[in-house]
């Protein structure tokens, strides 16, 4: 069976490309698919040196930087790349992977990260954080996005089984697509982030600053709760904003290594996060170190976050919301109601052995499925196509003697 794996581009290490590293150790001889191929040398390992084939727009001027500027073309270099030879095809997207063309004896299975964001429900909140609300590149941008609309739509009658990477996720397939698709959680390594009973008295967040993640909200917030000590780390476009609204009780260290942010992460009283995402993989990896969350309520967080055992939700996105979750999880604490071993166990749902099961188990009987459906009844014992082979002779049988006796 040959298997080809198509990525949207490959640019930095992110979510996705967790993913496509737990795709590969499935299926070490799949051929990798890509628009752009640009992720440094350091974060390449995964990869082992496999040959990747890349889009026409790999060459293209300031690709490297402005990759994302040359998404009207990314529908056409997508549905450019030769799959015909290939038996089983898993598109990795959250753009435009799903695109590609393939045949009716081709299983094609698409693991979705999302439907293109900013063209569909977060449109208006891409195009205001683009200051593209007004004038003609505001109508430029919504004629492309309404292209984009249209080929999404198309190209989601190619997929022969979607997953998704939450239920939100799921429910977004459902209302874009109409299609049904089925909740396959994304990989942590939860291995790497160990379990510390003992917590200090500072909250914690951590993220990139970039505005949907509302790092400004919880440090007003806490401005708000002098008593309480909030450390921020994460750099990005906003962190000298961030860092000036920063009170005495907020620390912002800006970018920190890996393991100086576990270091933090396992000694926090809790992990702040208001973001509205898709999954969320931080939070995850707060709870593998036995650290309580309190979340915005809203998206992948529902699925991850056990409210009252592993976390504290709150349903609004402004300060006042956040600074009562905190009371009330101040006082879930003097409860003792969050236990730091059964913290870590939710963690655990979400390891890369799980996604690993869970995602092989998938295909193999999608597979199994798709053969029944192309060649037929199989004489081979125990086989899908055998159970059906006997079960339709059953039916023959029943049906024979039923004319009989009439």
């Amino acid at each position: 069976m040959k298997v080809a794996v198509v990525h949207d581009w490959l640019v930095t290490f992110g979510g996705a490309e967790r993913v496509l590293e737990q795709i590969l150790k499935l299926y070490p001889e799949a051929d990798i698919f890509t628009l752009y191929d640009f992720l440094p040398d350091e974060d390449r390992g995964f990869l082992k040196n496999k040959k990747i084939t890349t889009s026409f727009l790999q060459k293209f001027p300031f690709a490297k930087k402005k990759y994302r500027s040359y998404l009207p073309l990314m529908p056409l270099a997508i549905e450019q790349f030769d799959l015909s030879a290939y038996d089983l095809i898993i598109s990795n997207s959250y753009a435009v992977a799903k695109g590609v063309i393939t045949g009716p004896d081709q299983l094609h299975i698409a693991y979705v990260q999302s439907p293109i964001r900013y063209a569909w429900d977060l449109m208006f909140q891409y195009l205001n954080e683009a200051d593209l609300t007004r004038g003609p590149g505001s109508w430029l941008a919504r004629i492309i996005l309404h292209y984009i609309r249209m080929w999404d739509i198309r190209t989601a009658n190619g997929v022969d089984h979607f997953l998704g990477n939450s239920r939100f996720i799921v429910r977004r397939i459902k209302k874009v697509y109409r299609r049904k698709a089925t909740v396959m959680y994304p990989p942590v390594d939860v291995s790497t982030y160990g379990l510390h009973l003992v917590k200090n008295g500072y909250y914690l967040t951590a993220s990139r600053m970039v505005p949907y993640k509302k790092i400004g909200l919880i440090v007003e917030a806490f401005a708000q709760m002098p008593d309480k000590k909030l450390i921020v780390i994460g750099d990005g476009p906003g962190y000298k904003r961030i860092k000036n609204m920063a009170t005495s009780n907020v620390e912002v260290l800006g970018y920190q290594p890996t393991t100086i942010m576990r270091r933090y992460m396992q000694r926090a009283k809790a992990f702040v996060f208001a973001a509205q995402e898709d999954f969320g993989i931080v939070p995850i990896e707060a709870q593998a170190c036995g650290t309580p969350v309190i979340a915005f309520g809203k998206g992948g967080i529902l699925d991850t976050v056990i409210e009252n055992e592993t976390g504290i939700f709150f349903h609004k996105q402004d300060t006042a919301s956040i600074v009562d979750a905190v009371k009330r999880f101040e006082q879930k604490v003097s409860e003792n109601s969050f236990n730091p071993v059964r913290i870590r166990q939710n963690a655990e749902r979400f390891s890369n052995e799980c996604f690993l099961d869970k995602f092989k188990s998938f295909v193999d009987s999608a597979l199994e499925e798709h053969d029944l459906y192309i060649n037929g009844p199989s004489e081979e014992p125990g086989s899908a196509r055998n159970r059906m082979k006997t079960l339709n002779e059953s039916i023959e049988k029943e049906y024979s003697r039923k004319l009989v006796l009439k």
